[in-house]
């Protein structure tokens, strides 16, 4: 890969679980306990970093409160996301990575990573959000999840006080919206007014080339990639919180990653994987859970 970026890889493991609104992740239980569910949030990234072995000395797991509170300021469990949010753009900063690979948690485990490579590459950088969800959501809307936040924030739109935290924040003119579907009442106005660019599954079913296009064009050297699970039709595998059909298969967003990731001339600086939650690990916590053995 050419202008590859010389210096340090980081890898953040951060297991935050408060962002996910407590009623939407309800909705979601099944025959797993309601707390299961949300606290799914903290196993997802440990599995993940599990099987995709890095090196000890690149990797920081930032520390999550373990409190949970209700909605303040339209947001779930603001103190809780502010405090996590803290801590790890503070971790972060100390290591001062020129690339940072980030496993979820929710999806706005990727706020802080991106905000530092923003602010190091400033216009030089660009965003793939390849998500069934847009997270453009803002406070107060009808939705109190910060993980659906995460993409408005990451491009200025959002609390004061969380964006304050933010080294730097993306113009939207540099990000994309891949594979996006599902919508709340809010968030499809905001997209139009902000002029983020979004490709539908149907626009990526044939071929990535639209979003290689897309990246080309944006003249940018390096990008990040953000990848929730559920942009895999939950038909197919429902690997994230809600089942969302209609979305793309395994093997179409394996192909846009693939498309992307191996460009000679845009490097790759930044992956998040988000929003895992693994349910049969989930089942057999609960089948265990009052052996005092473990």
């Amino acid at each position: 890969m050419s202008h590859t970026t010389n210096g340090k890889s980081l890898r953040v493991v951060f297991p935050q679980w408060q962002a996910c609104g407590v009623d939407y992740a309800a909705e979601f239980t099944g025959d797993l306990q309601r707390e299961s569910v949300r606290h799914g949030y903290e196993v997802g990234p440990t599995i993940l970093n599990a099987i995709f072995p890095g090196e000890a000395d690149e990797t920081v797991v930032v520390p999550v409160v373990g409190y949970d509170t209700g909605v303040d300021r339209g947001i779930e469990s603001r103190s809780a996301v502010l405090e996590n949010l803290r801590a790890a753009t503070a971790r972060i900063a100390e290591q001062d990575p020129d690339r940072i690979t980030t496993f979820g948690g929710d999806c706005s485990v990727a706020v802080p990573s991106v905000a530092h490579l923003a602010a190091k590459y400033d216009d030089d950088l660009a965003i793939i959000w390849l998500d069934s969800h847009p997270d453009c959501s803002t406070p107060g809307g009808n939705y109190q999840g910060y993980h659906d936040m995460a993409l408005a924030h990451l491009t200025g739109h959002g609390d004061e006080e969380l964006l304050k935290e933010l080294p730097q924040t993306i113009s939207p003119e540099r990000v994309l919206l891949a594979g996006t579907h599902s919508w709340n009442d809010d968030e499809y106005e905001n997209v139009q007014e902000w002029v983020i660019k979004l490709l539908s599954p149907d626009e990526l079913r044939s071929s990535p080339e639209a979003v290689v296009e897309w990246l080309k064009a944006t003249g940018c050297s390096k990008f990040v990639l953000h990848v929730d699970v559920d942009s895999i039709d939950s038909a197919e595998y429902h690997l994230g919180m809600g089942a969302e059909s209609g979305g793309l298969t395994k093997n179409q967003v394996q192909a846009i990653i693939s498309a992307v990731s191996t460009q000679q001339d845009i490097e790759l600086v930044g992956f998040n994987l988000a929003e895992f939650i693994p349910r049969q690990v989930l089942a057999i916590q609960e089948v265990v859970k009052d052996v005092p053995l473990l």
